[in-house]
């Protein structure tokens, strides 16, 4: 009786693998894996929790570098699973995009993942103190899915301490961004800040001595430039996706633009994959919502240039010739396709290839010098993306250089 006690025993020895152990468990080998897990010790799990904890310093562990799967798994985690999440789909469970699912065939494969990354999830929780009663409805419901890998859970964890953070949180779009960059408030502070002087040095650079003959125009560029400066750092920016899954009923076309990614350059998660096709799909997504934000900015900035210019000209008489309200419609869709155009591409590779996928790997360690260098980045991709469009603007006739208009007197 005590023998038979000893193989029906539930209690599994600390070490997790070990190999002396599994051969005396013939006689319950049909229990499902999810028993073994759960009858664990608490010194096994804290083990395993240690492991999460040690990757920390390197939060894109987590992540997986290529374009069509993910083939590689850094972060000690088996490699036995690499294969899970290989084939074309994107967005974990979220295959319904029109063709762009990996093959039937490797669905109990994804689960394996899935189910991977929801063990580690739980028992970050646990350690924590915390089940998934205590999380945001859609965090929760991500981790329930298995789209969420522990060293997410360990990030939101940190963030939930501050209270700025966690009440900055209840925003979905926000949370996304933080559990992907822990710099992006300051990216975004990166840009705003110095965007009005970095315009406005680019536009003294193209203009010259003609600068304060034009100002109502540079004042209308730097006017459109500060309202899209931070739609620019907010729409391309990395993110972990916390959306739900579309209704069965859903179009192709809204199903497959739900399955791409924010950045069409960003790092998959461990457990998803990203096709080519919704890596572009991710650009024209962002390039619609950026013509619409640049289009409606150089709405209000060429409306408030056009009242100064006519209260200039009611003060100043002699001005009224010399002074040309600024085209309104005209300049707002040419600023808006601009917006979708050059400003998309710049700021998706400056976030998801320079930021992510250079700078921090590299300097994971040193984050004040992460943002320094990203500061100095940015601050040229600003200046770069003004000189661009004083070139665009004059090429296309919008804006005319002052010599041309004396000419044309």
């Amino acid at each position: 009786m005590a023998l038979a006690a000893c193989f029906l025993s539930p209690t599994i020895p600390s070490t997790p693998n070990s190999s002396i152990f599994l051969p005396k468990l013939t006689s319950i080998s049909s229990y499902p894996p999810l028993h073994l897990r759960l009858s664990s010790s608490t010194t096994a799990r804290s083990t395993a929790a240690l492991s999460f904890r040690s990757h920390r310093l390197y939060p894109f562990i987590v992540f997986s570098s290529s374009y069509a799967d993910a083939d590689t798994d850094a972060g000690g985690i088996d490699n036995n699973d690499n294969n899970n999440y290989s084939g074309g789909g994107g967005g974990g469970k979220d295959n319904g995009d029109g063709g762009s699912s990996g093959d039937a065939g490797d669905g109990d494969e994804g689960n394996a993942g899935e189910q991977k990354n929801k063990a580690e999830a739980l028992i970050i929780l646990a350690e924590a103190g915390m089940s998934l009663e205590n999380l945001p409805k859609d965090f929760a419901a991500a981790i329930q899915a298995g789209r969420i890998p522990g060293a997410v859970v360990e990030r939101f964890l940190e963030l939930q301490e501050s209270s700025f953070f966690r009440w900055l949180m209840q925003f979905g779009g926000f949370k996304e961004r933080l559990l992907a960059d822990d710099l992006f408030l300051a990216k975004v502070a990166m840009e705003c800040g110095v965007g009005i002087f970095t315009k406005t040095a680019a536009e003294y650079e193209r203009r010259r001595e003609n600068f304060f003959k034009e100002l109502e125009i540079v004042f209308a560029d730097v006017v459109m430039a500060i309202i899209a400066d931070f739609m620019l750092v907010y729409l391309p920016a990395p993110t972990v996706s916390l959306r739900p899954p579309l209704a069965v009923s859903a179009g192709k076309i809204a199903k497959f633009f739900h399955g791409c990614p924010d950045n069409a350059f960003q790092v998959a998660l461990s457990g998803t994959s990203y096709s080519f096709l919704q890596r572009i799909g991710a650009i024209v997504r962002n390039g619609a919502k950026l013509f619409a934000v640049g289009t409606t900015s150089s709405l209000v900035g060429t409306a408030v240039t056009n009242a100064l210019i006519n209260a200039r000209k009611a003060v100043d008489k002699s001005s009224a010739a010399e002074v040309e309200n600024v085209p309104i419609l005209s300049t707002s869709v040419a600023y808006g396709v601009y917006m979708a155009v050059s400003s998309n591409l710049r700021y998706q590779v400056l976030a998801g290839v320079i930021e992510q996928r250079i700078l921090e790997p590299m300097l994971h360690q040193h984050k004040l010098m992460l943002s320094a260098i990203c500061f100095a980045v940015r601050t040229g991709n600003t200046f770069l993306g003004s000189l661009l469009w004083v070139d665009y603007a004059r090429l296309i006739g919008i804006q005319k250089a002052h010599e041309d208009k004396e000419a044309l007197a």
